[in-house]
């Protein structure tokens, strides 16, 4: 399938392809030879070309498979000359047609860096909220799912290729080594600020997503399939019925949704995975920008001075000089207990001759680390306990006021926002909170805002009211006035879909 990749004419086979692949672009599947040789021009190809080169090019992808050739009958030729030059019609064969995307595809991914991209799971999870109301409402489009089911699945596929781009592209740097030193350090330190901006909140993203397709489930996959297999509207097919086909591919696509994010068979995420591979890149990018640090501050490497050790052991005239070059570079050691004195000064003076003095006991951490053994008082350890019963008190109590918060503000459905009233500023400000996670999201098709809170365990479903009334907020502290909003305050796992806005 990939002869045409090799060879002395390997360009122009190259070229003809992407030209019928230009024509294909704009649905012109059948080229003459006059037509192949104009798209030749629009594709790059300025080499003057014999009809006979040409005509031989094209025989060769007829044999190799990738283009087929049949005759023009619906052309009404007035010569001879035209009747050769434009009876045969050539187009691209399905070989053909994969060969050439193959290579347009392996060109893509040499051009390609990868990068991991928080956007791409905040958008995942947009798609699977999405699906999840569309489910919820009876009277939504099949297309709609289709079109959201497929935007998912794009999501992931670039969530996979990045991320698997990146990745090779991570491991090569680890193990690059360049001449260029300065460039070298300048990439791997852009590489560890990437890696920890994209590791901030990596842990909730990843929950959230979790969530998300839980709720999805809970709603029925199999239910999304067959309704995204409505809505695609699949052509007849000539060997059989296309359908399963379909639905096997959007199963698997789903179980590999589910590997990253929520297995089934209780395994790790490969999100925590992915998590594991970037702190461990960055700490060995750290380690390596502390060698090449070290290397450019040291006047020479070791290396090279035993590189020089070398050539003087190899120019040693005799035996006893090896000795004595051995016993100067590896047998003497830093004289740092010259400056020791015997523990009484007066009996044994420092003007006297060392021969003759009495030796000084020298401490056993003075040559490996410099510095002499000091005794003193072993220092007293301090008691944690208490510090660590008012930490556990004051979680708990954080604790009791956050579930305090959450049972005030939990909706039996939605209401509106104007109907919380007077509130305690505890509460006020949990409310605060919510309501700004979800105006920072965007709407939906029906102009709801959905979010979660960073622990995954409450959503708020904002909409917009079309009275354009006002909402007033009383707390102890103060008065918040704003445009007032249908709330629906409710824990992901037991949400239920509203039918309209009701006031309280």
């Amino acid at each position: 399938m990939f002869r045409f990749t090799t060879g002395d004419k390997a360009e122009l086979y190259g070229a003809i392809l992407q030209a019928f692949g230009a024509a294909n672009e704009r649905l012109e599947t059948a080229l003459g030879l006059d037509d192949v040789r104009a798209r030749l021009r629009t594709v790059g190809w300025l080499d003057a070309i014999h009809d006979d080169d040409l005509q031989e090019a094209l025989r060769k992808l007829r044999e190799w498979q990738l283009l087929d050739v049949v005759q023009n009958h619906a052309e009404n030729y007035r010569t001879a000359e035209e009747y050769e030059r434009r009876n045969l019609q050539y187009s691209l064969t399905r070989r053909g047609e994969a060969a050439f995307a193959g290579v347009e595809h392996a060109l893509s991914v040499l051009a390609s860096t990868g990068a991991l991209q928080t956007a791409v799971l905040e958008a995942i999870t947009d798609r699977l909220d999405e699906l999840y109301v569309l489910l919820g409402d009876a009277v939504s489009s099949d297309r709609r799912v289709f079109s959201t089911l497929q935007e998912l699945e794009g999501h992931l596929e670039a969530l996979l290729a990045n991320t698997k781009a990146f990745n090779g592209e991570l491991q090569r740097l680890l193990r690059a080594e360049g001449a260029d030193l300065a460039t070298f350090r300048e990439v791997k330190a852009a590489t560890v600020a990437y890696l920890q901006e994209f590791l901030v909140n990596l842990d909730q993203r990843g929950q959230a997503v979790a969530s998300a397709v839980e709720r999805v489930e809970h709603r029925g996959v199999d239910l999304v399939h067959e309704r995204a297999l409505r809505g695609a509207e699949l052509p007849p097919a000539a060997d059989g019925d296309a359908a399963p086909a379909w639905l096997e591919r959007r199963r698997a696509r789903w179980e590999g949704l589910q590997s990253w994010f929520r297995p089934v068979d209780g395994s790790r995420p490969r999100v925590e995975q992915l998590h594991d591979v970037a702190r461990r890149a960055i700490v060995t990018l750290l380690q390596v920008l502390d060698r090449i640090t070290e290397s450019r501050r040291r006047s020479s490497s070791a290396v090279q001075d035993f590189r020089e050790l070398a050539r003087w052991f190899a120019a040693a005239p005799a035996e006893d000089d090896l000795h004595r070059l051995w016993s100067a570079a590896f047998g003497l050691g830093p004289a740092r207990h010259a400056h020791l004195a015997h523990p009484d000064p007066e009996l044994v003076p420092s003007s006297g001759s060392w021969a003759e003095a009495p030796p000084v006991e020298v401490s056993a951490l003075l040559r490996t680390s410099g510095r002499t053994e000091r005794f003193t008082r072993t220092g007293k350890v301090r008691d944690i306990g208490g510090i660590k019963a008012a930490r556990a008190e004051r979680a708990r109590k954080e604790r009791a006021e956050l579930d305090a918060a959450w049972d005030v503000l939990g909706t039996d459905g939605p209401v509106r926002l104007s109907g919380f009233g007077a509130l305690d500023h505890t509460v006020f400000e949990r409310l605060i909170d919510l309501l700004g996670r979800a105006l920072a999201v965007r709407p939906d098709g029906g102009g709801a805002r959905r979010a979660v809170t960073s622990d995954g365990q409450i959503e708020v479903v904002l909409r917009p009211l079309p009275d354009a009334a006002r909402a007033v907020l009383l707390t102890p502290r103060g008065r918040l006035e704003g445009p007032d909003y249908l709330v629906d305050i409710r824990s992901p796992g037991h949400a239920r879909e509203s039918v309209g806005p009701e006031a309280p």
